[in-house]
């Protein structure tokens, strides 16, 4: 224990003894040199600050080493610079910088090398979680599918699953915190589990991610990106609330967070609560009311040599579980039957800084605990729980030339257990382990970047109920492995034009309700056999990704073409067991093709009028050309947007309406049927006043304005004919100190 002690103030000495350097310079307009109050921020350190109103900087504590430094501001162009630091070194960066109609970049995280969007191999969408809440977004997942080539599972308004490129469920892998989230995703009815109170942004990448996250990323990855702490010396709070007309719900939360030179602390709390839906056709779904609590909290350390980010959250979520148009009410007291479900993250992140590299260490714990109730509101008739670790360790190598490389371990230990009476998948233990390489090569009209990786899952499940009865379920013990690898460039050949090209391999593991189960899953109302013979899904898709843009308009064009090998899907029998129709796991090859095209006007100098236009499109086939299910109908999207940035009181504010159209779905696979088109109005307006210190923020918007019937053709409630939520008129004020 002395020998511990003494290497510990050894190290704390030598911390405490460590180099600092510092950053200082001044910001100013490349056509008038007048001074910018810009941003100027350090991605791997997490570390920023703001230029004042002279446009001076300064930054310091910064540990030696490489970094990108982002310096941005609205209504300019935002600028990334490679600077090193070493030997206590106070160095400056003057920079000016160029007006500019296009939105700010901000660095993209869900990559390995956190570079802006401009500079990145691979097409990234990000989208702010206040944007996708000034849209009129109920929940995380709703607001989530007003990205482009991303559409939603629904079950009613409290549970969503998002749906990538037409793959879903366990294709479609969500980080939150900076770790994989763990909480049940095979069912349909299972929702994200995370609140948007305290995510600052989300990253979609679409495609194959097996590279950068193992199995489970075959068909993309959704990563939450957790609010950022504040400015060092700088202390924030602020308290907002959101109304529904159509639900009579309410969302209120309430955050706060200070930072020292080194040690930052945040907080923030939410509760929601809807009642049931009201359709179009002016009734409302039995039962679909839900709600909501979330606990968030994070505390960081940043020395000379390190840095550590510790993050908790907490979420509870009681959903009801709708099953007809009964009895209409207001009520937001949930009936039977209806969900109870826990979620607790726990996300340690570490960074070591070296002299020109730098080795990241996380680790997270999860725990799902998820409740069905029936008939006894004290006593669950379902009850499943999931404890979840995984940690995942990259070393970023020393710069060679103009080459940027990465190594890793990832890995995940999982235990689920059951406590209910009832039993969807069995007792298991799954492993995870898998290495990987990727590195980044920067030239300065070419940028290209590969890497290969090797994984392995085994899964190791108990033997569940009578050995004599059918409904048996025996034990299993299988190994699964893959390689996968990703090639990519972009190129910047012309003024103003951008192409990305990726070919990426991925893989997904069959999960345990595909290879175990046997009975009943009353969220679906089907018998479902599992099939233990199942083996790996393996994809290979290609990416073009052509995109224009100049000081009026921005034009983008993406398509893309993905072969699934050994594609698990279910499918119905003629067998019926206790008067419910059978369903069997079966694999065959898949093949999607589709893309997103669409255009950004920002005519010059009317830099406040915004128009912008997308359309997506997937197409889903099984190898004998029948239709894969769930696949999201094509869609158009308009939006007409106004903002005006200046004024004294009045800060900033914005308008918009916008008009979805979603076509017929035509296409769909032996046990669905057709859906009819529809077109979706929405509108809003938003305004924030600066009032000495305070910043007040009121919008007020509306989703589905014309109160239109409609059925999505991804809403479970699609086959009972009941349709989605009509007009909502939605209030929300902000006050931030």
């Amino acid at each position: 224990m002395k020998n511990i002690l003494c290497l510990l103030a050894v190290f704390l000495l030598y911390t405490a003894a460590s180099a600092q350097n510092s950053l200082i310079g001044k910001i100013a307009s490349k056509e008038k040199n007048q001074p910018i109050p810009a941003t100027v921020y350090i991605p791997q350190l997490e570390k920023g600050t703001a230029a004042d109103f002279d446009g001076n900087y300064k930054l310091n504590n910064i540990p030696d080493g490489n970094y990108n430094v982002v310096f941005s501001s609205l209504g300019y162009a935002t600028i990334s610079k490679k600077i090193s630091f070493s030997n206590n070194q106070e160095i400056t960066e003057n920079l000016q910088l160029e007006e500019s109609a296009v939105e700010m970049e901000e660095v993209i995280v869900s990559t390995p090398f956190h570079k802006l969007q401009s500079d990145n191999v691979m097409k990234v969408e990000r989208v702010s979680t206040e944007d996708l809440n000034s849209s009129g977004a109920v929940t995380l997942a709703d607001g989530i599918k007003n990205i482009a080539g991303v559409d939603l599972i629904t079950t009613g308004t409290g549970i969503g699953k998002p749906v990538i490129r037409g793959l879903s469920s366990n294709r479609v892998l969500t980080y939150t915190q900076g770790v994989r989230l763990e909480n049940q995703q095979f069912g349909d009815e299972h929702g994200l589990g995370v609140n948007e109170a305290g995510v600052e942004s989300v990253e979609v990448i679409k495609g194959p991610a097996s590279l950068l996250y193992g199995s489970d990323a075959l068909g993309g990855v959704l990563y939450l990106n957790p609010e950022k702490f504040a400015i060092g010396g700088e202390t924030h709070a602020d308290l907002s609330s959101t109304y529904f007309s159509n639900t009579r719900g309410t969302s209120t939360n309430l955050g706060v967070k200070t930072s020292g030179e080194k040690l930052k602390f945040l907080a923030r709390g939410s509760y929601s609560e809807f009642s049931d839906y009201k359709s179009g056709a002016d009734y409302r779904l039995t039962n679909s009311r839900f709600n909501e609590k979330d606990l968030k909290t994070g505390v960081q350390y940043l020395g000379t040599k390190f840095k550590s980010t510790l993050r908790y959250n907490y979420n509870r979520s009681n959903i009801g579980i709708a099953e007809e148009v009964g009895q209409q009410t207001r009520s937001k007291s949930l009936e039977l039957p209806f969900q109870e479900i826990d979620n607790h993250i726990l996300s340690f992140d570490n960074t070591v800084f070296f002299n020109n590299s730098s080795l990241d260490i996380k680790a997270g714990y999860l725990f799902n605990d998820r409740r069905e109730f029936d008939d006894d509101p004290a006593t669950a008739a379902l009850r499943m729980k999931l404890n979840t670790i995984n940690y995942d360790i990259k070393y970023n190598l020393p710069e060679l030339g103009k080459f940027e490389t990465i190594i890793g371990l990832q890995g995940m230990f999982q235990n689920n257990k059951n406590e209910g009476e009832e039993i969807l998948i069995p007792d298991a233990n799954t492993t995870d382990v898998g290495v990987l390489g990727t590195s980044h090569y920067h030239l300065e009209k070419l940028d290209l970047q590969a890497g290969i990786r090797f994984d392995s899952r085994k899964i190791e499940s108990e033997a569940a109920r009578n050995p004599l009865e059918d409904d048996f379920i025996p034990a299993l013990d299988k190994t699964f492995t893959s390689f996968t690898a990703a090639l990519g460039a972009k190129l910047g050949l012309f003024e103003n034009f951008s192409t990305r090209i990726n070919f990426a391999s991925g893989f997904r593991a069959p999960n345990l309700a595909e290879l175990t189960s046997n009975g009943v899953h009353e969220g679906t109302n089907r018998y479902e056999k599992g099939n233990e013979n199942l083996t790996n899904e393996q994809n290979f898709q290609a990416d073009l990704s052509l995109e224009y843009r100049n000081e009026h308009i921005e034009l983008f064009a993406n398509g893309f073409y993905n072969a699934v090998n050994n594609y698990i899907f279910i499918s119905p029998t003629d067998e019926t067991i206790d008067d419910t129709q059978v369903f069997d796991y079966l694999q065959n090859d898949a093949m999607l093709y589709g893309g997103e095209f669409g255009f950004h006007l920002h005519p010059h100098p009317l830099d406040w009028l915004h128009l912008e236009s997308s359309f997506e499109t997937v197409t889903g086939k099984l190898s004998n050309d029948d239709y894969l299910p769930l696949i999201p109908a094509n869609s158009l999207r308009n939006t007409f947007r106004v903002e005006l940035n200046d004024g004294k009181l009045r800060k900033n504010s914005f308008a918009f309406i916008t008009l979805e159209n979603t076509f017929d779905q035509k296409n769909v696979s032996n046990f669905e049927t057709r859906t009819g088109g529809y077109s979706l109005l929405s509108a809003g307006i938003e305004s924030s006043f600066q009032i000495q210190k305070v910043l007040l923020k009121v919008g007020l918007n509306g989703t589905n304005l014309t109160d239109k019937e409609y059925v999505s053709h991804l809403s479970r409630f699609k086959p009972d004919g009941i349709f989605n939520i009509g007009r909502s008129i939605n209030v929300n004020l902000k006050i931030e100190i």
